[in-house]
């Protein structure tokens, strides 16, 4: 069993060339922070090695870190096997929102992304199906999960109740 602290190091030591960053100072699990358009080729990496074997993808969830003009995605995953877990971080410009996707390492992002993109316009780059999964397929009135978000009066000629 590994924690996040081996894990970061595992992950310097195999992508000399990507730049990570471990958060230990926060009332939160540690996590690791990695670049958005090469978590797939991370994720691949902790689900493939036999000495992490991450082969359950627990949730992914989408954060706007609006202060930043950021918006994040989060990825807990777990190794039913060796029993531990990890906490992964990618942060994107909300202005031009791309993350890779990890639908082909697990199958189960492929609806966690679509209401990531669905609530927060963050596009998968190469997902399968990336449409939305929550809102109608004819909403053109932002994205409801941000924080910038505001509810429209009308929708379809119809008086938004709020």
């Amino acid at each position: 069993m590994k924690n996040t602290e081996e894990i970061f190091q595992l992950l310097k030591e195999n992508f000399k060339d990507l730049n990570f960053e471990l958060k230990t100072d926060l009332p939160v699990d540690n996590f690791i922070i990695c670049n958005p358009l090469e978590i797939d080729k991370i994720s691949r990496y902790l689900h493939d090695n036999p000495e992490l074997n991450f082969d359950s993808l627990i949730n992914l969830s989408g954060v706007d870190e609006i202060k930043n003009n950021q918006l994040s995605v989060y990825y807990h995953l777990e190794s039913t096997s060796l029993k531990h877990k990890l906490v992964l971080k990618v942060i994107t410009d909300r202005n031009k929102p791309e993350i890779a996707t990890v639908t082909d390492i697990w199958k189960g992002a492929n609806w966690h992304e679509r209401e990531a993109y669905d609530l927060f316009g963050i596009k998968f780059l190469n997902h399968p199906d990336l449409r939305r999964i929550l809102m109608p397929y004819d909403w053109e009135a932002g994205y409801p999960l941000r924080k910038d978000y505001e509810n429209p009066e009308f929708y379809h000629g119809m008086k938004v109740p709020y």
